[in-house]
């Protein structure tokens, strides 16, 4: 698939059409995992998508749903069948193999340097600095769906099991501490770490990398997957499962236990606050709290989410997509995505509209760890790798930390 993608980036960027005249009506199409799902976030954005349509009547947007973990590989396809969208959401795990594969249009050159510096003006300094993209030497992919890993967890549980809600877990020990009362002290599960991520993002994993002293990537380069603190951190979440107070399930069997009252904790990414507590509601008084650290190390969490990039080659229609992914992330959109979708307000302006409860990610964002790819063209394979054959089998199945991530170090380091 990489090489026919590649062979195809300079016949998308050719563009046979006449000129259309700035105040021609224009379609396009925009490629997204977030619209069309039964939730609040597929609501937020159709909302979005329509409230964007009502300022700019001359432009019609094409929404195209596509599963998560589908996304790249739908936008792949689609490159190579000569028929791209717009404009796509990609998820940041998978980011960075885009824009080494596929002809992602630079978002600066497309708005114009003065337009591109007045809009990142208006976003929060640390989220800057913390999603730039491995490879990319322009920018091209636009900060938009972000969230950060949280312990989502039932206060009415806490109380069952003896346990203070207000005092949440601090440290990885006394989480397994607290999933342990939870399991002896009522008729529940302890808690559910959701490193094994459906949606084939590596997020949680190099959140507990990072804050067990470690990173998948070093600093110059190196792929460190085998390396002490990733052990370590595996480790850990493999000993909640060992122990009996981790369920050895899938994610959506860990939610449903949680949306039933049946699971103590569930860590994953706080950008299902309002799924869950819609679900909650009426059954469980839902509560947040940040990720634990690892003894007295900090806890370093990164980020979970999407960009949006251009894809369009045509004038008219990349102008269009410029002004509906400005549109996207301006002030409001971003006080829509904190109130009504349950993310971070990645805007200053729209800090204060976050849920009360998701307080302490909005603080964490002023530390947010990048995001790191692994290197080369086959980034996202690497995740893959990681995620299906290390993470899931050493948390769920209780394979070998240290041999299975060294297995897992050696394919990753093959694909670079």
């Amino acid at each position: 698939m990489l090489v026919a993608v590649t062979t195809l980036l300079a016949a998308c960027g050719q563009n046979s059409s006449a000129p259309a005249s700035a105040d021609d009506p224009v379609t396009i199409t925009f490629l997204s995992y977030t619209y069309g799902q039964a939730n609040p976030l597929g609501k937020g954005i159709e909302k979005l998508i329509n409230d964007f349509q009502t300022a700019n009547p001359k432009i019609t947007v094409k929404p195209q749903s596509v599963p998560t973990a589908d996304a790249l590989t739908k936008l792949q396809s689609e490159v190579v069948a000569g028929n791209p969208p717009d404009v796509a959401q990609i998820g940041w795990s998978k980011v960075a193999q885009a824009s080494q594969t596929l002809p992602l249009r630079s978002l600066e050159e497309v708005a114009g340097t003065d337009e591109w510096n007045k809009h990142m003006a208006g976003f929060v300094p640390s989220v800057l600095k913390a999603t730039p993209v491995a490879g990319a030497k322009k920018p091209v992919a636009m900060p938009f769906m972000m969230a950060t890993p949280v312990v989502f967890y039932n206060a009415d549980l806490f109380t069952a099991a003896g346990l203070d809600p207000a005092q949440p877990p601090k440290t990885m020990a006394q989480l397994k501490q607290a999933a342990q009362a939870i399991k002896d002290k009522t008729e529940a599960q302890g808690v559910y770490v959701s490193a094994a991520d459906p949606g084939k993002s590596d997020y949680l994993t190099q959140s507990l990398v990072n804050s067990a002293g470690g990173a998948l990537v070093s600093g110059s380069g190196e792929i460190t997957v085998d390396s002490a603190p990733v052990i370590t951190a595996l480790s850990t979440i493999q000993d909640l499962t060992k122990s009996g107070v981790q369920p050895a399930v899938d994610f959506a069997s860990a939610q449903s236990a949680f949306n039933s009252g049946k699971l103590g904790m569930l860590v994953t990414t706080g950008g299902g606050l309002l799924t869950l507590d819609a679900a909650a509601k009426g059954k469980f008084a839902l509560q947040v709290a940040p990720l634990p650290a690892f003894d007295n190390l900090p806890a370093r969490p990164t980020f979970s989410g999407s960009g949006l990039t251009i894809v369009a080659k045509d004038a008219a229609k990349a102008k269009a997509a410029w002004k509906f992914v400005q549109f996207m992330t301006n002030d409001e959109s971003f006080k829509l995505i904190a109130s009504q979708m349950g993310y971070l307000p990645l805007r200053t302006a729209a800090e204060s509209s976050a849920d009360p409860r998701l307080g302490s990610a909005v603080k964490q964002m002023a530390d947010l760890a990048p995001y790191t790819a692994f290197p080369g063209k086959q980034s996202n394979q690497g995740v893959v790798i990681l995620q299906d054959e290390a993470v899931e089998p050493i948390v769920l199945r209780g394979a070998d930390p240290a041999a299975t991530l060294r297995a897992a170090a050696t394919k990753i380091r093959g694909l670079s």
